[in-house]
């Protein structure tokens, strides 16, 4: 039965989304969003996460698919399958939707799910951000989380290689 409840939060299309989003529109939810790849979830996510959905209502993130990771990240990643990925995500409790995507960047998935406020961790200048034209026009806010120091998903993997 949670089963089917966290099976419920993924999306493997915008498309498919769209009638949650609208229920959220009509409902007057304040809808944040971010993305990424999410490959080797770690405590760095689970606070940056917690904290981006503190930004609003409801939390939904863009998940990079497979092919779309490996474009980015190289030949040996993800570590973890789409579906393993969306899964974990799903599961979280501050999560409410996972949309799943194939581009290189999240914009044309931002322009369909048009939210209020669009974040991503402080490395990034809010500027440079996909989508930050897209959600100021329209009013929205694009927020920078700092992130947890001593986590990503690049260091954890050197760690379990044995590199220093």
């Amino acid at each position: 039965m949670y089963r089917e409840f966290i099976d419920r939060r993924i999306f493997m299309s915008a498309a498919e989304a769209g009638t949650m989003l609208s229920r959220w529109r009509f409902l007057q939810k304040k809808i944040v969003f971010t993305n990424g790849c999410f490959d080797l979830l770690h405590a760095g996510h689970v606070d940056y996460l917690v904290k981006a959905s503190q930004l609003g209502d409801m939390l939904a993130i863009g998940l990079n698919s497979d092919a779309s990771v490996k474009g980015l990240k190289g030949a040996n990643r993800p570590i973890n399958d789409l579906k393993a990925r969306a899964l974990v995500l799903a599961a979280l409790g501050m999560v409410d939707a996972v949309i799943i995507f194939d581009d290189e960047t999240p914009t044309r998935l931002i322009e369909f799910v048009q939210p209020d406020v669009l974040v991503k961790g402080a490395d990034y200048k809010p500027e440079e951000i996909a989508g930050y034209d897209i959600v100021k026009a329209k009013g929205g806010e694009v927020v920078t989380i700092d992130l947890l120091p001593g986590f990503s998903t690049s260091s954890i993997m050197e760690r379990i290689a044995g590199k220093p």
